[in-house]
């Protein structure tokens, strides 16, 4: 599973797994970063044929990570300056392209976080191009449109909307309920909450590990953060739908407003 680990764990392994930095390059450059970081922004992942948020390709993909030397059987743990939401979103596409979810790994807070307590450098990471390999995941959690619609009428489903209130009242798939991304990042340790307070927020939305989840937003990013917290958490039955809330409009489907 993906997981998010402590940057005590990390401290501990910096010479032992790969660290990605997902922040913009200059940010990477000129702020500094966590020592060891490789620099892969996040507008390199993301597809270069207008559909927003959606997956790069995997020539692209092999190719970033290639250049970045990244191997696919590294340990990656990955970290922006946002509470973790683009970091995210790196993830996802690694598991999707075929990374062992076991070598995903999610720092818990940010450069941030980390900047506080710990040392950055702003001296270039040599790196030593690899052979990035793509494989066919066993599983996949993405689901399409006609997946999504189907379950709209499955009561063992929950359809998340991981959006801020406001989008959400503007209009959201029927019977979606609302956890925006936010709530699940404490905005003091830029980390996640305890996990009493997760348990509690998850349950008082009706996301419990019982039940089949459903993950939307908009264009893909924000339901990252939400799906790798609840892979964190042990829920072994969380669907993405990538194309989310703008492909859902684009094909017509039900929309409601509160």
């Amino acid at each position: 599973m993906v997981d998010v680990v402590s940057s005590d764990w990390l401290a501990d392994r910096l010479g032992d797994v790969r660290v990605v930095d997902v922040r913009d390059g200059w940010e990477f450059d000129g702020i500094g970063h966590l020592p060891s970081a490789v620099s892969i922004p996040f507008d390199r992942f993301r597809s270069a044929d207008g559909d927003v948020g959606m997956l790069p390709g995997r020539d692209a993909w092999t190719d970033l990570l290639s250049g970045a030397g990244v191997a696919a059987d590294d340990d990656v743990v990955a970290y922006d300056d946002t509470h973790g939401v683009f970091a995210a979103r790196f993830l996802v596409t690694a598991l999707l392209y075929g990374h062992d979810p076991d070598k995903l790994h999610l720092l818990d807070g940010d450069f941030s976080a980390w900047n506080r307590e710990r040392e950055t450098t702003t001296e270039a990471t040599e790196v030593e191009g690899t052979v990035y390999e793509i494989t066919e995941p066993a599983e996949t959690p993405l689901v399409d449109f006609e997946a999504v619609e189907a379950a709209l009428d499955d009561s063992e489903t929950v359809i998340v909307d991981t959006r801020d209130p406001a989008e959400y009242e503007e209009g959201h798939l029927p019977g979606a309920v609302n956890l925006d991304w936010r709530e699940l990042v404490d905005d003091e340790t830029r980390g996640l909450k305890p996990r009493d307070e997760l348990d509690s927020i998850l349950e008082a939305a009706g996301v419990t590990p019982d039940r089949r989840v459903v993950l939307y937003c908009n264009t893909a990013r924000r339901i990252s953060h939400t799906y790798v917290v609840l892979s964190h958490l042990g829920y072994d039955d969380v669907a993405f739908y990538e194309g989310s809330l703008t492909e859902w409009e684009a094909r017509d489907g039900a929309v409601v407003e509160d």
